[in-house]
C-alpha cells in the first residue's frame, strides 16, 4: 500500500511538470518569432563589425519572414545552446507584425514587400521598431541605433 501511494506522488508531481518541460521545448509561437528576429539582428550586428562591411537584416512583412541578407557565416555561435544559428526565419500563422518602422518610416505595408535594416562596420544600425501580436500577447523589438543592440519590450 505504501509503495503504491509513493508511485502515486511520483506520477502527480512528474504530471504537474509536463506543462512546464514542453514550453521550454515547444516555444511559444509569439517569443519564437522575437527570439529569432533578436538573434537575427545580433548575427547580422556580430557580422557587420567582424568582417568590416555592412550587413542587412530583410524583413517580409506581410509574409512574416525575416532573414539576415549577408553571407552565412557558419561557424558562428547560437545565442541558444545546442542549436545552429539562426539566419531567417517565418513566424507562425498566429503572429502577425503589427508595425515595423524603419527610421521613423512605417514600413508595415511597403510598396515592394521587402524592408531593409542595415548593420554598418562601427557597430551601429538603422533605427527599428517592430511591434508583432499573437492572441493577447503583445511585444516589441527596437534597435539601438548608437549600439545595433536589440531590446524587448511587452507592451499592454
Amino acid at each position: 500500500m505504501e509503495l503504491m501511494m509513493v508511485v502515486a506522488i511520483m506520477g502527480l508531481v512528474m504530471a504537474m511538470g509536463v506543462p512546464s518541460i514542453l514550453s521550454v521545448v515547444h516555444e511559444a509561437p509569439l517569443r519564437k518569432a522575437v527570439n529569432d528576429v533578436v538573434e537575427i539582428c545580433g548575427h547580422a550586428r556580430a557580422q557587420a563589425i567582424l568582417s568590416g562591411k555592412t550587413t542587412v537584416v530583410v524583413f517580409h512583412p506581410r509574409a512574416g519572414e525575416v532573414g539576415y541578407g549577408g553571407g552565412v557565416d557558419r561557424t558562428a555561435m547560437s545565442t541558444r545552446v545546442g542549436q545552429k544559428p539562426v539566419t531567417s526565419t517565418k513566424f507562425d500563422s498566429r503572429v502577425q507584425v503589427d508595425l515595423l518602422k524603419i527610421n521613423e518610416q512605417d514600413l508595415t505595408e511597403p510598396v515592394d514587400d521587402v524592408a531593409n535594416v542595415y548593420f554598418f562596420k562601427d557597430g551601429t544600425c538603422n533605427e527599428m521598431t517592430l511591434l508583432l501580436h499573437s492572441g493577447d500577447q503583445w511585444q516589441a523589438v527596437t534597435l539601438e541605433v548608437t549600439t545595433a543592440l536589440a531590446s524587448v519590450e511587452t507592451v499592454k
